[in-house]
């Protein structure tokens, strides 16, 4: 009962109702702070994603990177600077046209206690079967899918209690697949994940670019070194901005990641 009444007990985002015109779907950043109560976590950070390329994002736990992808959602208003879609302040756009817009997976994926194929379809709930088993070959789930008891129509369980976390990271994101949606946001979703999966999704997420605008969050360098812009992400900052083999010269957090999980020196990963 606490947790209802603190949830009720949340301020409403005061939004418009009526759609607006979008000019293009370049994301901006400008100066944006944020913060959890009485703790700052975004101290003025300032992007821009262009409409049809690939962004990510890499730093420290507890940096802000989940933050500002679930500012750029909309799920909450910043505190300080502007988020922009198309040329609109997302404060002036209504909940239901960013949720059109933004396919949003996160780290924490929920599934109902449904089939997986329906779990799936509400992506989009016309999708047909097809459609579904389409999008579950892309995002790599399929194979275990078929090795399930009832193939697509198991029943997951609430939760999705009878599947590993590697296998639930799949389904959502063949869910937000289904949507196609122009902006798609990423966040660490291939961490319980083997390398060949990993590896397969990434083939597959790069034949989305240049249709859609990608904003991928990750601890694995793998994930994110063919993005077209990296940002390191830092108490809140962004600390460091380029591609991959730029940052690696750089010689600074992004490199230090790179020799720690190839345990190569970063001026061989270049």
């Amino acid at each position: 009962v606490g947790e209802v009444g603190a949830v009720l007990d949340e301020p409403e985002l005061n939004r418009p109702t009526d759609k607006k015109e979008l000019h293009g779907l370049d994301i901006t950043l400008r100066d944006v702070t944020f913060a959890y109560k009485d703790t700052q976590v975004l101290n003025g950070v300032t992007l821009d994603m262009k409409q049809g390329t690939t962004t990510a994002l890499v730093g420290p736990s507890g940096s802000g990177k989940s933050t500002i992808a679930k500012l750029i959602a909309s799920y909450w208003d910043a505190g300080g600077g502007s988020i922009t879609i198309g040329g609109m302040d997302v404060k002036n756009l209504p909940p239901e046209q960013v949720m059109d817009l933004i396919g949003y997976v996160s780290q924490d994926n929920y599934l109902f206690n449904i089939s997986v194929r329906e779990n799936i379809r509400m992506g989009r709930p016309e999708a047909t079967d097809d459609e579904v088993e389409a999008v579950a070959q892309a995002a790599g789930c399929h194979d275990f899918i078929m090795g399930l008891d009832h193939g697509y129509d198991t029943i997951v369980g609430e939760r999705g209690v009878g599947l590993s976390g590697g296998q639930k990271q799949r389904i959502s994101l063949a869910r937000a697949l289904l949507k196609d949606p122009a902006i798609l946001i990423l966040d660490d979703t291939t961490s319980a994940v083997d390398m060949e999966t990993e590896s397969y999704i990434q083939k597959q997420l790069k034949n989305l670019e240049g249709n859609h605008t990608i904003f991928i969050i990750a601890y694995r360098i793998s994930s994110l070194k063919d993005a077209d812009q990296i940002l390191v992400l830092d108490h809140g900052r962004i600390a460091e901005r380029g591609t991959h083999d730029e940052l690696l010269a750089n010689n600074g957090y992004y490199a230090r990641v790179f020799e720690h999980q190839y345990h190569t020196p970063a001026k061989e990963g270049r």
